[in-house]
């Protein structure tokens, strides 16, 4: 007897959690780091108030990691779970290549991208019906994934290697792709926002359909037709 397909693969399922854990930390970290200096510029460097094009509010010890202010232990706390990101990040590109889930399941096609088809896509999502005949993922969600896991995601480890003084004086070119250190760094606070964004809507459609068995399929993988 053929054992029904899976869901979600053991893979994304690894890498879903892991990643949320690591995304969470390194969220937290960056806020008590961002604490050592609230302002942000734009280009190669900036210090004084008037040189700032974004004044940022102090964050407070339960949004942070540690829970006080400790610039050098938030340091420590963000560089380790970096690695923790960056190779889970990798590896499950590299599966999701091989095992064709980027192919088969977020590749949108010629006829995703018709007017009328996005529309009945936004409309269903108004109705929150996420459900979607014939593929794992509507054109919404297909677009959504796309842009975090092959734009966002990477695009917060380039930026953040791009502030690193380190990598700064070994590769500077990094810094030189964003127009210098202080823009990769305003461009690295952007994107962790934009990252919150989208933790916080897609956390709220989980709960606004179906809480219960989403979160069981991403645990145990379910089954491909949902009828686990």
């Amino acid at each position: 007897m053929t054992r029904p397909r899976k869901r979600h693969l053991l893979s994304t399922r690894l890498w879903h959690w892991v990643n949320a854990f690591s995304v969470i930390v390194l969220f937290m970290s960056g806020l008590n780091i961002s604490n050592a200096h609230r302002r942000l510029y734009w280009g190669e460097w900036g210090f004084a108030p008037e040189q700032a094009w974004a004044f940022i509010p102090k964050f407070p010890g339960w949004a942070t990691i540690p829970g006080y202010y400790s610039l050098a232990i938030a340091r420590e706390w963000h560089v380790l779970f970096a690695w923790v990101f960056s190779i889970s990040l990798l590896l499950f590109l590299l599966v999701g290549v091989l095992n064709g889930h980027f192919r088969r399941d977020i590749v949108t096609r010629p006829r995703d991208w018709r007017p009328n088809a996005i529309w009945a896509d936004v409309r269903a999502h108004l109705r929150l019906q996420f459900d979607h005949a014939g593929a794992k993922y509507n054109f919404l969600q297909k677009l959504a994934y796309g842009l975090v896991m092959f734009i966002l995601l990477p695009l917060m480890i380039v930026t953040g290697m791009a502030m690193s003084p380190g990598m700064d004086a070994a590769w500077s070119f990094l810094s030189e792709m964003f127009g210098g250190r202080q823009s990769a760094r305003s461009i690295h606070f952007i994107i962790a926002w934009t990252l919150f964004g989208f933790f916080v809507v897609h956390v709220i459609l989980v709960l606004l359909n179906k809480p219960a068995k989403n979160v069981g399929e991403m645990i145990t993988g379910g089954t491909a037709d949902g009828t686990a």
